[in-house]
């Protein structure tokens, strides 16, 4: 695995990657983080977006229980661009569980976790420095985050089968935001979140970290996130992100 030593007194930005789902939504057969990409997993092109950033020293990467083995290879035969320690650990049944199996494997002097999709894999490097900056200022739990453009729509429960769904609201989406990864917070607060809520059986009803720390009444922050930080969940996401990597590959060389 690449390495490098902590230095005393530099900020340390460590990042915990779930990636034990199998993402179904793209289709049957490998678990989607393993997809590849340019001819490179979907993994591996998370994993550099994070170690790209220059204040992230640890990337814990959260694996199948049955694949560890062949994560830790896979990485090791695509090492990140930058010589930072990467770990890989077996993975829990929801991923919930994944992350506090990587929380778990922690270094003791982070003062920053990241939490990133690993479908997430064109995140830029300023959105990944800018919530492990924001957290650094204070902030308890911060997320990337964009305007919502679609005008949404609330239905009282979805209806089975494609049946026609009555609407029971139009929210403003000037006070809406779509979410991104990572998403970033004081140790100790994502630590404290995932005790508290998985003893009280709460852990498993939030949709992310952010709003286990929500559910905690402490603040969350959002700062911009980027258009090219979208997830690949459905096979025209994969088009997209085939496209992002062709324009990076003649404007940036990436």
């Amino acid at each position: 695995m690449s390495d490098i030593a902590p230095v005393p007194g530099v900020p340390h930005t460590a990042v915990i990657i779930p990636a034990a789902g199998r993402g179904v939504r793209l289709g049957p057969g490998i678990p989607k983080a393993l997809r590849l990409l340019n001819g490179v997993p979907i993994l591996v092109h998370a994993v550099r977006a994070m170690a790209a950033a220059r204040s992230v020293a640890t990337v814990i990467v959260v694996a199948p229980s049955d694949g560890a083995e062949g994560v830790r290879a896979l990485l090791d035969e695509h090492p990140p661009p930058r010589p930072v320690h990467v770990q890989v650990v077996p993975g829990g049944e929801t991923r919930q569980e994944s992350v506090r199996l990587g929380l778990a494997a922690l270094p003791a002097d982070a003062d920053v976790v990241l939490v990133h999709d690993a479908a997430r894999p064109l995140v830029p490097v300023d959105t990944v420095e800018a919530v492990a900056a924001a957290v650094r200022a204070g902030a308890p739990a911060v997320v990337p985050a964009l305007p919502v453009t679609d005008t949404i729509k609330q239905i009282a429960a979805p209806a089975p089968g494609g049946a026609p769904e009555p609407v029971t609201g139009t929210p403003d989406r000037s006070l809406l935001r779509a979410v991104q990864t990572p998403q970033g917070f004081a140790p100790d607060v994502l630590l404290d979140a995932h005790e508290r809520l998985a003893g009280l059986g709460g852990a498993e009803g939030a949709s992310d970290d952010a709003g286990m720390v929500e559910r905690l009444g402490l603040p969350v922050v959002l700062v911009p996130g980027h258009e090219e930080a979208f997830k690949v969940t459905r096979p025209l996401d994969l088009v997209l992100a085939e496209a992002v990597l062709a324009r990076r590959r003649i404007t940036d060389g990436y």
